[in-house]
Formats: C-alpha cells, sequence, structure tokens
C-alpha cells in the first residue's frame, strides 16, 4: 500500500510539471479580441475602450521593441559623433500589451526624457509675427517680435537671453507680466515651455488619458491619446492630444495649451515636435504658435503665429576636457624652401586668419554656427561661380558658413562669410543667392578685412549669451557702398547676369514688408540689409525685373521662412532641403517672409533617412 502511495505521489507531481511547463510555453497574447486580458487598469485611469484588450496594442510592437533595443546597444559600441547622448533608459516596466500600461509607460519614458536633458543648455529661438488681415492676401505680419537664449532644462527652466535688449512690453504680454523672458516655475507662459507636457506633474493623480486610434507620423507609427487636467488639478496644466510611437513609447508630438489660465495672463496653443536623434530618446524641436481668428465678425484680442527652434543640446562645454584621443594631426607641409620669418604682408595675413579662425570657432560653440558640412559646399559653389568668371586670384581660399539664426543677415570676417539660415529660407533662387553672396565677397576683395582684435585670445572669453555684446563686423558707410559696386560688376561678368531680374523682385518684396518686418530685418552681428524701413543693400539691382504683382501666381519673389535649410537640433548640422514644388492656386500660397507651421517627416534613429525635414509651408514655393 504505501509503494502504491509513493507512485501515486510520485505521478501527480510529474503531472503538475508538465502542465506548468505548458504554460509556460504559450503565448502571452491572446488570439481572442473579445476576450480581456488579466491586467487590472490602473485607479484613476479614464482609458477608452473601457475594457482593453491585448489587441489594443500593435501586434510587431513587442518585435520592434526589441529590434530598437539591440540597435541602441550596438550604437554604444561603435564610434559615433553623438558620443555624448545619454545612455537609453531601460525601462522597469515589462513590454505593455493594454493601454493601460501604454500610458504607465509614456509617463515613465516622459519622465526619463526630463532626467536625461536635465544637464543640457540648448538655444531656443522664438521669431513670432502679429497678423492683421488683408482683403487680398489674407493674415498678413504687420510687426514682428525677435527672441534668443539658452534654456536650462533642469527642474527650474530657465533662460539667458543673448540679445542686447529685450523687448518688455510684448514680455509683459506674452509671459503673463513676468519678470525675466522664458522664467518660469512651471507656469508655462513662454513659447519654450511647451518641450513638456507637464514639467512636474505629468501623471494619473493630475491627468485623465483617452485612447483615440493609430496614426502614422511620417514613418512613425503612433498612437493617439487626448489628455484632460482632472478637476482640482490646478492651473496651467496641459490640455490637448499627444502622439506616441509603439516601439518604445515616447512622446513623438504635443499639441494643444494649458488651463486653466491665471488671471491677466495667456496661455497659447502650441504644435511641438520632438525628433529622435540619439537612442532611445526623442527630443524636442520645432514648436509652432498660433492665435487669432480673421472669420467675419470676430474681433481679436490678440493674433500671431510664431515659430520655436530648438538646437544645440550637444554643445561642448567650455570646462570639458579634450581626450588624447580627440586630437588630429593635420597634413605636414614641406617648409624647407622658406625656413624664415613671415614677411610683413605675410605676417598680417595670417594675423587676420588667426582671428578668422577664432571667431569661427568661438561662434560655433556659442551654438550660433552650424559646423562645416554641405551646406557650405553649395554656397562655396556659388562663390566660386562669382570667382572664376571673374578672374579672381586671392591668397587664401574664400570659406562660407550659416548662421543658425532666423534674422536676415550676412557679414564677412577675414576671407569666411557668414550667411543666416533665415535668409537662405526666403531667396527665391540661386541668382538671388549669389547677389548676397557676392556683396560679402566684394567686401573681402576690396580688402575691407574686419575682426583682427579677435587674434587676442582674450577677447574670446565671454558667455555665450553675451555673444552679440563682444562681437561685430559692421562695416563704414564707404565700405558698404563700395562693396554694393563691386558686387553689381561682379553679377554682370557672372553667370547670373541674366537672372538679375529675379534678384530685382526680390529686394521689391522685401521693400514692401520692410517697416512690418523690423524683427527680422535686425542684424545682430553684420549690416543691417534695411534702414529706416528702406532696403539699402544692393539698391541698384532693386530697379531690375518687372513690377510685383501678387497676382501674377508665377510670380514667386520671395519664400517663407523654413523651406529651404533644415538643422539637425542635436548636433547642429545644417542640410539643404530640396521637395518638390507644390502648385500655387492663390495670392495667398505665396507667404514671402511668413512664419508657417512645422510638419516634419519623422522617422526613427539609425534609419535609412535619419533626420526629419520641418516641413513648412515655404517647400511648396522652393522647385527652383
Amino acid at each position: 500500500m504505501r509503494t502504491l502511495k509513493l507512485m501515486f505521489t510520485a505521478a501527480l507531481l510529474m503531472s503538475v510539471s508538465a502542465a506548468a511547463q505548458q504554460a509556460a510555453s504559450q503565448p502571452t497574447v491572446q488570439s481572442d479580441p473579445a476576450v480581456p486580458t488579466s491586467a487590472a487598469p490602473s485607479p484613476g485611469s479614464d482609458i477608452r475602450p473601457a475594457s482593453p484588450t491585448v489587441t489594443d496594442i500593435p501586434p510587431s510592437a513587442t518585435a520592434e521593441s526589441a529590434q530598437s533595443a539591440a540597435v541602441a546597444q550596438s550604437s554604444q559600441t561603435q564610434p559615433s559623433s553623438q558620443t555624448t547622448a545619454p545612455a537609453p533608459t531601460p525601462s522597469v516596466l515589462p513590454q505593455p500589451v493594454t493601454m493601460d500600461q501604454v500610458v504607465d509607460r509614456f509617463i515613465e519614458r516622459e519622465h526619463d526624457l526630463m532626467k536625461a536633458l536635465s544637464s543640457r543648455t540648448p538655444v531656443v529661438e522664438t521669431y513670432l509675427q502679429n497678423l492683421s488681415a488683408d482683403a487680398q492676401l489674407g493674415p498678413v505680419p504687420r510687426e514682428d517680435h525677435y527672441f534668443l537664449g539658452r534654456m536650462d532644462m533642469g527642474e527650474t527652466v530657465d533662460r539667458k537671453d543673448y540679445l542686447k535688449k529685450q523687448d518688455e512690453g510684448m514680455e509683459t504680454r506674452l509671459m503673463g507680466g513676468f519678470h525675466k523672458l522664458f522664467k518660469v516655475q512651471y507656469q508655462p507662459l513662454g513659447f519654450s515651455w511647451m518641450v513638456y507636457a507637464d514639467r512636474s506633474d505629468f501623471d494619473r493623480s493630475h491627468y485623465e488619458f483617452h485612447y483615440i486610434r493609430r496614426e502614422f507620423l511620417g514613418d512613425v507609427r503612433c498612437l493617439v491619446f487626448d489628455v484632460n487636467p482632472k478637476k482640482d488639478a490646478g492651473r496651467g496644466r496641459f490640455q490637448g492630444r499627444l502622439w506616441v510611437e509603439d516601439q518604445d513609447f515616447n512622446i513623438v508630438r504635443l499639441n494643444g495649451t494649458y488651463a486653466p489660465a491665471p488671471k491677466n495672463s495667456f496661455f497659447f496653443h502650441m504644435d511641438s515636435w520632438r525628433l529622435n536623434l540619439i537612442p532611445g530618446y526623442w527630443v524636442p524641436a520645432y514648436i509652432y504658435s498660433e492665435e487669432g481668428d480673421f472669420s467675419a465678425g470676430v474681433k481679436n484680442k490678440m493674433a500671431f503665429k510664431a515659430q520655436t527652434r530648438i538646437w544645440g543640446y550637444d554643445l561642448k562645454k567650455s570646462d570639458k576636457d579634450d581626450e588624447l584621443t580627440q586630437i588630429r594631426v593635420d597634413s605636414v607641409k614641406d617648409e624647407t624652401s622658406s625656413m624664415q620669418d613671415a614677411s610683413p604682408l605675410q605676417a598680417e595675413r595670417q594675423w587676420q586668419q588667426q582671428a578668422e579662425d577664432n571667431v569661427v570657432e568661438r561662434l560655433t560653440r556659442a551654438g550660433l554656427l552650424a559646423p562645416d558640412g554641405d551646406v557650405d559646399r553649395i554656397l562655396q559653389t556659388v562663390v566660386n561661380n562669382l570667382e572664376v568668371t571673374n578672374n579672381i586670384d586671392l591668397p587664401r581660399p574664400v570659406r562660407t558658413r550659416v548662421l543658425l539664426t532666423a534674422p536676415l543677415e550676412t557679414f564677412s570676417v577675414g576671407n569666411t562669410i557668414v550667411i543666416s539660415r533665415g535668409l537662405i529660407d526666403v531667396l527665391p533662387d540661386e541668382a538671388s543667392l549669389a547677389a548676397v553672396l557676392a556683396h560679402e565677397l566684394a567686401h573681402i576683395v576690396l580688402g575691407h578685412n574686419l575682426g583682427s582684435k579677435y587674434a587676442f585670445n582674450d577677447r574670446m572669453l565671454f558667455s555665450d549669451d553675451s555673444t552679440y555684446n563682444n562681437l561685430g563686423f559692421r562695416h563704414i558707410p564707404e565700405e558698404e557702398t563700395a562693396a554694393d559696386k563691386k558686387a553689381v560688376d561682379l553679377l554682370n561678368n557672372s553667370p547670373y547676369a541674366q537672372k538679375l531680374d529675379n534678384v530685382g523682385l526680390f529686394l521689391k518684396a522685401l521693400q514692401a514688408r520692410a517697416t512690418q518686418l523690423n524683427a527680422l530685418l535686425t542684424t545682430h552681428l553684420g549690416n543691417p540689409l534695411a534702414q529706416n524701413g528702406t532696403i539699402v543693400r544692393l539698391s541698384a539691382l532693386s530697379t531690375h525685373g518687372p513690377a510685383l504683382d501678387n497676382n501674377k501666381l508665377d510670380q514667386v519673389a520671395a519664400l517663407p521662412l523654413g523651406g529651404r535649410v533644415k538643422i539637425n537640433p542635436w548636433d547642429d548640422k545644417a542640410e539643404m532641403v530640396k521637395t518638390a514644388p507644390v502648385a500655387i492656386t492663390s495670392a495667398r500660397d505665396k507667404m514671402p517672409f511668413e512664419v508657417t507651421p512645422f510638419y516634419p517627416r519623422l522617422s526613427r534613429w539609425g534609419a535609412s533617412n535619419p533626420s526629419s525635414t520641418p516641413a513648412t509651408a515655404a517647400n511648396s514655393n522652393s522647385g527652383n
């Protein structure tokens, strides 16, 4: 009998063990969509559908997440320019299989992003145009404002401004009476605030999340949620919509406003986009804001459009020690044939180049100048066309660089020509670009060298936010006049001689908007294009070409902002955008020099198209 009991016990144990193994081998995702999972929703959640099932999650999410983790892991072992990027934070939660778990995951990932960026101080730029109604063109700019500074991404998002003067009246109106531009104690009153939905209390205790649908943003499949602050959650809470990518469950887009607003303050509607520039994280890059209604009978208290761009996340800190492995030895030149001191003229040129190199390096370190890249090759090609056809032979080659800011600006230091991103954006064609570059090339040919004082390295020892106070490259009026005259001669002897009518149209369009775009035409380092509302740069060419006529749909004199150059917000690299032209159907489609929304085509880090283009309305006119 005892033996039978032992045999029965052993058989029972083997049966239980086999059943456990069989259960462990079953897939965790149920195939029947009508059967809910056993995971209980978190307390306080308000998710639609009310009984989420595993089928709410895209079936490939788990596999894609594992693939992303593998890519992220491999990227840590391979050489990359993004060596200072924060390492991806592994999630402590299991792979989500319900919408409740998705909410928990993107809340967790949002807090991980805040922590990862807490030590970063990127550059933040906001350009705003107040609007008025025009019967032919619709809402058009009537005045504009410009803000530029560095933003501390720590616990209290603070900001240091680059500009000498702050627009106090505009600051008071837009920031709710705050005394420091973009200074916030979680009252999101600044345009740069909507980098996060909620800096301090983004959780279930303060918000309700409602699942809406799946949707593609570019190449990235997203889950869309509506977000509402709970009753008594406090003032200044995010209210709107979130897009969450379905691989690692990071928020990639925020669209909405903050509510309720304090008395005598304004919360604006904003559309905030993030880009996957480093493994594991989507970093804030673009914010578009718009207010105003131009329907019949509506009286606007405030009407404007504004673009906020963020870049310079990976700016090297001045106290960072360079490693020995970062030292690069350039090719060695044989100087045996001239073993002697430099002649006075050679010494003067070397001194000028030292100053030039110091300025370029300092502007790059301040996050104002893009690193040498593809756009510079295009600009240098245009300069070479001018040089070759005019038989210009300079002792040192001319370099070109891109200033990352929006105001329309050019200047030269030594043999380096600097042109702003905003100016490249609005130029309608290559001939207009050649005209702008010809003016600065003329300064170099005529020997109007500026900046030799910056060869003294102590003059480079200043904080980034005081860059505009310490650098300047403005010519005297006589040199500006001589450079304009020489530029016209260079253009007349160049391949662009037959296209100067387009240059004239651009200058006419700029003149038509000059009084409304004072901030866009205010230069901070070089000479202004306009004085007292009148265009003075290359004024001799403004008489070329036909009269400006908005009704002629084939006459595109200038482009909106944002259609030519895109900037990588992490490493500041610039790239020229070339998109297919879109047909213009009315005069309102032209939008010269105007602000338009962002709509980047999102893609994942490491994909075949790693960088995303901020596809604004400017792209529709950039087919030249």
